[in-house]
């Protein structure tokens, strides 16, 4: 595809609601319902929070390590693998809208038992896997959840709404993610938050989130799609038996926000804070064309004679099974995420 194929318009939808905590295929089903609402609203890419299936483990903000490990037990039985029929779901949910979807999971490694990965899941409006990141460092508390992803799915995917990439949370802070997507031609952002009210007391999450996309959309000229998860009445009663205290915890205001930033970096119509509900705005790839005049980072803004970035790309894996270099040639490796078909519905 050239450049002007993607300078078209259409609607896009930042989800900004709660999983059924825990509940993987019960947060598919309404991560399908989410989905029919905004296609029948005519959004043509719908965005979820991260690792909305089945939720965000918010034990390891409140509680020790220790005490927090039988809470790392569940949810990984909770999760999901990509492929897997909590994924088909939502795959069918795109193809009976006609829309790409942006969905954050806890996705288990196929070799290992007690590895999650911090996975979006890419999805076309024929309802295939387009493709999956991961996110590349757990941020803080994470770290006692994640594994950390690798530059094989630091990619941007050619469809019919445009250049598509995104990056999960904290790691719209990194400048050279957020650089390695732009310089492979992204037009439209997705960033995938959760809602946080365990932050410092002097730290606005919702505004901090606002602030990150603005600057993306702003420094590379590019549509910003955000959506941010919401703390549930539900997930504070699972919290409270963690921790007596945790509602007061969770309960905290201005701790997620989500909407659609314009290339100029200005919010596109009206954003969400801490509510649920699904944010609208049309996005008019055309309009980023005459801010790239002042400042193109990944063109005439920039000295690639100075500045250089490598992106590696290879797979890190636990093992290298050689084969029979007459035979094959080839190593072990996952299979593509593209490959996944989606079957016909059983009767």
């Amino acid at each position: 595809m050239t450049p002007d194929t993607f300078l078209g318009q259409f609607k896009a939808a930042a989800v900004q609601a709660a999983p059924v905590y825990l509940d993987a295929m019960a947060t598919a089903e309404k991560a399908s319902r989410l989905i029919a609402e905004a296609g029948s609203e005519g959004a043509r890419l719908v965005v979820f929070p991260e690792v909305f299936v089945p939720g965000y483990p918010y034990w390891n903000w409140i509680t020790d390590p220790v005490s927090g490990s039988v809470w790392f037990e569940r949810l990984v039985k909770a999760s999901v693998f990509v492929p897997g029929p909590e994924i088909e779901l939502v795959c069918r949910a795109a193809a009976a809208h006609d829309t790409y979807v942006v969905i954050g999971v806890n996705e288990r490694s196929s070799v290992s038992l007690g590895a999650l990965y911090n996975t979006l899941v890419f999805i076309g409006p024929d309802g295939r896997i387009l493709g999956k990141h991961r996110k590349l460092v757990p941020t803080w508390a994470e770290k006692l959840t994640w594994t950390g992803g690798d530059g094989s799915s630091l990619k941007v995917y050619d469809t019919q709404i445009g250049p598509l990439g995104g990056l999960a949370c904290g790691e719209n802070t990194n400048t050279l993610a957020r650089f390695a997507l732009l310089a492979q031609g992204e037009l439209v952002h997705t960033a995938s938050y959760i809602s946080l009210p365990v932050a410092p007391p002097d730290y606005d999450m919702a505004e901090a989130i606002r602030l990150r996309a603005q600057s993306h959309s702003f420094e590379g000229k590019v549509y910003t799609v955000v959506s941010t998860s919401t703390v549930s009445e539900e997930i504070i009663a699972a919290m409270e038996t963690v921790r007596p205290d945790a509602r007061a915890m969770l309960e905290r205001k201005s701790s997620a926000f989500s909407g659609i930033i314009g290339p100029d970096g200005r919010v596109v119509g009206e954003g969400l804070v801490d509510e649920e509900g699904i944010v609208y705005a049309d996005i008019d790839l055309g309009k980023c064309i005459q801010p790239k005049q002042m400042h193109d980072i990944t063109g005439h803004y920039n000295r690639f004679d100075v500045f250089q970035l490598k992106l590696n790309r290879k797979a890190q894996l636990p093992i290298f099974l050689g084969r029979n270099p007459d035979t094959d040639g080839g190593v072990e490796a996952e299979p593509e995420a593209g490959s996944f078909e989606l079957s016909e519905p059983q009767a």
